[in-house]
């Protein structure tokens, strides 16, 4: 044993000699006692500031070293010191001598520590001066930008002008980040001399037309604080930082979007017009020849702007963003110049997040609270997600209960009132009370409840707790207030209960129910002034105020009984500590009691004190928040804070929209979208050229009424996007059908490159431009389960272009005109589909309709069916989605469906129905399936079941339903393996109908035998906008899926179809009038259908 230890001490000891060679080779000292540092962090007699000072004392002795190894060590523990919040200003003097290391690293760190304490220590600062302009032509960037970020820091007025040309200089950096550091720069000299406003704005100007992401959000910041109201500044770049937004980084992001918003609240027309219209008709309006313009300008309805619509399109896909303050920014952008119908698309971003911190739930719930008093549609689908939990803090729960009663209504009371009951049991007594006052708006607001909510408030006056009961009394007095007469008997148990009530404000709260209404309640009034005549002397204040008020009231109602309690009452008043008590007294004694000195007043005193009182209103205390700016500080405070700008008014007259039509957007376009999306090379060219777009529209439809008109919706929903961008698409497509190629520019080439190569690889078309717009990936139609994106709105607007483009790839299979003209109108089209109106889904595989298929179902007795005008039909608008199954009553399951108008496959009296079912929930669901039907008899094809549905997934099946000529609805259930929910469709008469092609003969022929009691007509109005050929096709296709037949009248439009069960021929023929008056005949066996499908089309043509 002893050998070994031994043994082991050797080693140890040759160890340590080892370790001290090293350390001497390496110039190290390996000290046996405690440094003058460590005595000092462990000596017990030693100050902090002792102790600090001593730790000082040796950064200086290494930052006065030779050894750079030292030097940066040191400069690393004072960088830490400055992080932990540890003053280290002593240290100043050792490290500006640094200042002019040639090592980069120490160098870095030297102007972090001068950064923090140049402008404590200017005189020593100032000394640098000569290196900090040296270190601006340094080749290394950060370092120009770190000696730039000092010398703005030493806030001296002598050296401005050395910042201004360190400035100017910096703004033609090569560097973007140097750039980016002088946006920087220009805030601190504008707060350090204002004078320089001139000068620094001329810098702003040249900064806000750099291309670089990284300086964007920087000098726009910078033009807020120096300059905010030179818009002028921003005509020429609005565009581009409109293109350019989703590119910056995140906090750039949001002081953009929020100037934007006041950009555009200056120089864009409110889109919040009564009679506003958003159809892609009236945007070809700003493409119309000079004859079609006059027939709109005696209307002149409301077109939006497409800068206007550029910004909010550019903007959308920042909703799906990471940090919480872009999504609000986006948010409140779309709040404030949005469409009302198109602000929806914020609601799912808000709701994402509530699942973040609480500071976030906070200003988001404090947002969605405003929201919702004016929007309650917003937020109704998703009301649980307001419901309270018992881990929320209490001011979340608060707002959470802000937002139910706002979002309360007829229809969803009931279950609101079921969750309100729980959170009266909270161990949370503020919460309670806070819902207690929660059920009295709602009592309030919605007369069917009130009853119901007085009773369960009377219930709760029995509450072991008495902040609980305090806050029913006084809800209860309130609502007393709106219908007195009916509720008697409350105001009797209220009076019973009051000797067990200790809370003042509840006690004074019955007490002046008792007095207002005390002519009801007669024998019970009398004793309660008796009772509190014994106790006057140890009430509170409140309560004393209104016992003198009650024995006021029955004084002057039943002086037989009261008269002694009241000068009684009076008396002890007369003498109370309290000046108030004492002077209402005074008052109340000279009012009722008749004397010399009471004078006139006497006669009306009954009239002063038992006058009629309004009924109190209950509302939201957000209802006045509306004129804040959403997202701001003043706006969740409720008060103008400091620095706030008001967001402007609309303007009343259209500001010139061409002072943003400029050369630098060209360049622009083409960096930022490297998709082959920006071709603005020739939109000038186009831009004016009506004529030649009139003839390339009608060269592009001359196949079909119905192909032009899917043209001409292309083309309108384009002017949605960018105007350049369809120019220029319009001149590509011109020339290579003219054959004109030799005229194009290499750019243009090379955007049609990039636009037709994907339109060849099958039925991925135009799904890729949309995704990448919304900010997601393109979706693979070879499998029926693709998993859903992170908000499920963006996932239905993948899946519309998914249907649209599946329905251009079958239109252009069977036409002989070449595919790239057909695909890439669609592909314009498809941009602003869901900028309008909510995406339908995607379209599954099976429905596409090869041409044999075709052919043989005509042989299956399809006479009348149209072929071509079937495959044409849905690319006048996107089909109209609805909700099946909604997640919430489906317990993660939710399921919507569509008419995709195409002929079924299981039978030719079926209408086919395509269904997206989408697994919501957490886990897997199995076996979905179609269960019993309502009625029995009804004769539907089910769809396959499905075996198992992953979470977060989708897919897409096609039913067959017999409507049998009739818009009643199916019902049937759908069930998984555990759970059966009942759910309908129910259809819209014009989707009973399949195409008819047939001649203008056959036409008037077959109209001549559907005379009388089979005819349906009546005198409509037509919309200015709808007036033209192309307009009424549109509409009328959007409401009923039948066919153009070709008429050589112009006031004429003749359309035909028949039902699909029974093969009944339904025409339907326009004649239009002297506008905007027409007349609208429907001749058909069926009636019932004919007047129900003439009601849809008036309201569809009348539509402004």
């Amino acid at each position: 044993m002893d050998a070994s230890f031994s043994s082991l001490r050797s080693d140890a000891v040759g160890a340590v000699r080892t370790a001290l060679v090293s350390a001497e080779n390496l110039q190290l000292t390996l000290k046996t006692a405690l440094s003058q540092e460590e005595q000092a962090l462990t000596h017990t007699n030693r100050s902090p500031e002792e102790a600090l000072k001593a730790g000082n004392d040796d950064l200086k002795e290494m930052l006065e070293s030779n050894k750079e190894s030292l030097k940066l060590e040191a400069m690393k523990r004072v960088v830490g010191l400055i992080a932990k919040g540890k003053n280290a200003s002593e240290l100043f003097p050792a490290v500006v001598k640094n200042v002019a290391s040639k090592n980069i690293e120490i160098k870095k760190l030297v102007y972090v520590y001068l950064v923090r304490y140049a402008e404590e220590q200017q005189d020593l600062a100032l000394l640098s001066i000569s290196t900090f302009q040296r270190a601006l032509k340094d080749p290394n960037q950060f370092i120009r930008a770190s000696a730039l970020r000092v010398l703005s820091s030493i806030r001296v007025s002598i050296i401005v002008p050395i910042m201004m040309l360190a400035i100017k200089e910096a703004a033609c950096d090569m560097s973007p980040y140097v750039r980016k550091t002088s946006a920087h720069a220009i805030q601190k000299l504008y707060s350090l001399d204002p004078e320089q406003k001139e000068q620094l704005i001329e810098v702003i100007e040249k900064l806000l037309k750099d291309k670089s992401t990284l300086v964007a959000g920087s000098v726009v910041v910078a033009f807020e604080d120096v300059c905010p109201d030179r818009i002028d500044l921003i005509h020429k770049n609005y565009r581009k930082l409109c293109n350019l937004l989703v590119d910056v980084e995140e906090w750039g992001q949001v002081v953009i979007i929020s100037m934007l918003t006041r950009y555009a609240r200056t120089q864009f027309l409110s889109p919040w017009k009564e009679g506003a219209v958003f159809d892609e008709n009236n945007e070809k309006a700003f493409y119309d020849s000079d004859e079609d313009k006059k027939e709109h300008t005696e209307d002149k309805p409301y077109v939006m702007d497409p800068d206007h619509r550029l910004l909010l399109r550019n903007t959308k896909p920042l909703l799906q963003s990471r940090n919480t303050a872009v999504v609000m920014s986006v948010a409140q952008l779309y709040w404030h110049l949005a469409p009302t119908h198109e602000v929806n698309i914020v609601t799912k971003s808000l709701i994402r997040l509530l699942r973040s911190h609480r500071e976030v739930q906070y200003i988001v719930l404090q947002n969605i609270a405003t929201m919702s008093i004016q929007r309650k549609g917003m937020f109704e689908p998703y009301m649980k997600s307001f419901y309270v939990r018992s881990t929320d803090a209490t001011h979340i729960k608060t707002l959470k209960l802000e937002i139910l009663t706002n979002l309360a209504n007829e229809a969803n009371i009931s279950i609101i009132l079921r969750e309100f009951q729980t959170y009266v049991k909270s161990q949370d007594k503020p919460f309670a009370a806070a819902t207690i006052q929660a059920i009295g708006r709602c009592a309030t607001n919605i007369s069917e409840v009130t009853d119901t909510c007085l009773s369960g408030l009377v219930l709760l006056l029995s509450n072991r707790d008495e902040i609980v009961v305090a806050e029913s009394v006084v809800v209860i007095k309130k609502l007393l207030q709106t219908q007195p007469t009916q509720h008697s008997e409350i105001i009797k148990h209220m009076a019973n209960l009051f000797d067990n009530i200790t809370v003042p404000m509840a006690r004074a709260s019955i007490l002046w129910l008792i007095g207002e209404y005390c002519e009801r309640v007669p024998k019970i009034a009398p004793d309660v002034l008796r009772k509190m005549a014994k106790s006057f002397t140890a009430e509170e204040d409140i309560v004393k105020l209104q016992i003198v008020n009650l024995a006021a009231k029955l004084y002057l109602t039943n002086s037989k009984q009261t008269k002694l309690l009241t000068q009684y009452i009076l008396n002890l008043g007369k003498y109370d500590q309290n000046y108030d008590i004492r002077d209402r007294t005074r008052f109340i004694r000279q009012l009722i009691v008749p004397s010399e000195k009471s004078g006139a007043l006497n006669k009306y005193a009954k009239r002063i004190l038992l006058a009629p009182k309004p009924a109190p209103l209950l509302q939201s205390a957000f209802k006045d928040r509306d004129h804040f700016q959403l997202g701001t500080l003043s706006h969740s405070l409720n008060i103008r804070a400091t620095g706030y700008q008001e967001l402007p008014d609309w303007p009343a007259v259209a500001p010139d929209q061409s002072v943003r039509n400029v050369e630098v957007i060209e360049q622009v376009s083409e960096s930022v979208a490297p998709s082959g999306k920006a071709k603005p090379s020739k939109s000038d060219d186009k831009f004016y050229s009506d004529e030649e777009d009139k003839e390339e529209e009608g060269s592009a439809s001359s196949s079909s009424d119905s192909s032009s008109s899917s043209s001409s919706s292309s083309e309108e929903s384009g002017s949605e996007d960018e105007s350049d961008e369809k120019s220029s698409e319009e001149s590509a497509k011109t020339s290579s059908e003219s054959g004109k190629g030799s005229s194009e520019s290499e750019s243009e080439q090379k955007v049609k490159k990039t636009k037709n190569a994907p339109q060849k690889k099958g039925k991925k078309s135009a799904d890729d431009s949309d995704s990448d717009e919304n900010g997601n990936g393109p979706v693979a139609e070879a499998s029926s389960t693709s998993a859903e994106s992170s908000s499920s709105s963006d996932t239905e607007s993948e899946e519309d272009s998914d249907s649209d483009s599946n329905s251009a790839q079958k239109k252009s299979d069977r036409k002989t005109k070449p595919k790239v003209e057909v695909k890439t109108k669609n592909e314009v089209s498809l941009l602003d589909l869901d900028d309008f109106s909510p995406a339908p889904p995607k379209a599954p595989q099976s429905s596409v309709v090869s041409l044999s298929l075709l052919s043989d179902l005509e042989g299956l007795s399809l006479t009348n069916f149209s072929p071509a005008m079937q495959v044409n039909t849905p690319t006048f608008g996107p089909v109209k989605t609805h909700e099946l199954l909604h997640h919430m009553t489906g317990k993660g399951l939710s399921a919507k469906y569509h008419f995709p108008r195409q002929p079924c496959l299981y039978q030719p009296s079926m209408v086919a129905v395509q269904v997206i079912l989408t697994n919501s929930s957490d886990h897997s669901l199995e076996e979905i399936h179609i269960g019993d039907r309502n009625p029995a008899t009804l004769n539907i094809h089910c769809f396959n079941t499905i075996e198992r549905l992953e979470p977060e997934a989708s897919v897409t099946v096609s039913m067959g339903i017999d409507f049998c000529d009739s818009t009643q609805a199916a019902n049937f259930q759908l069930c998984t393996k555990v759970d059966q929910f009942s759910v309908s469709i129910q259809p819209a008469v014009g989707e009973l109908l399949m195409p008819s092609s047939m001649t203008e003969a056959d036409f008037c022929q077959e109209q001549g035998k559907l005379l009388g009691m089979n005819e349906t007509s009546a005198t409509i109005t037509v919309a200015a906008q709808n007036a033209s050929s192309q307009a009424i096709s549109k509409q009328v296709l959007s409401v009923a899926n039948v066919g153009v037949v070709s008429s050589t009248h112009d006031g004429l439009h003749r359309f035909a179809a028949s039902t699909v069960s029974s093969r009944a021929l339904v025409l339907v023929s326009l004649e239009v009038k002297e506008s905007p008056a027409a007349l609208l005949t429907i001749s058909t066996e069926k009636s019932v259908m004919a007047s129900m499908l003439l009601r849809d089309l008036k309201v569809a043509l009348d539509q402004a």
